[in-house]
């Protein structure tokens, strides 16, 4: 399996950041025809999914829609603060497998890769392998 690290930057608390260009270039560089990618976020407050790129209020709608699901402050122990961010990576995930065929990502029309900051502004990364022929 072949890695590569990338650097994500966040501006907000909370945002979705696209991501698929970066992957996609990874992916095309590596040679690999058929095989398989997979995203790690290797962080407890940051995620990674994958969802509508086409309009760009369906970002700022998940985003909505999981502060409806875990607010901010609601009473939560944790020293930092933060809880509803570690509640959302959890719903969300740290990893994603998408398939390579052809020389291609597999993904649908309007598909796209995000990276999701519950706990930001932050420097962060994201751990892409890839395995394959």
């Amino acid at each position: 399996m072949k890695f590569q690290t990338i650097s994500v930057k966040s501006h907000r608390r909370e945002e979705l950041i696209d991501i698929s260009r970066e992957v996609n270039d990874f992916a095309r560089n590596s040679n690999i025809q058929n095989g398989k990618i997979t995203l790690f976020v290797p962080h407890t407050t940051a995620a990674v999914t994958i969802n509508e790129n086409a309009d760009p209020d369906v970002p700022h709608d998940i985003i909505l829609g999981l502060s409806k699901i875990v607010p901010h402050f609601s009473g939560f122990r944790h020293g930092e603060g933060n809880s509803d961010a570690h509640l959302k990576s959890s719903l969300v995930s740290c990893t994603q497998d998408i398939f390579i065929q052809d020389g291609r990502l597999v993904l649908g029309t309007w598909q796209g890769i995000f990276f999701c900051e519950f706990d930001g502004p932050r420097h962060r990364r994201l751990i892409i392998g890839i395995e394959g022929e």
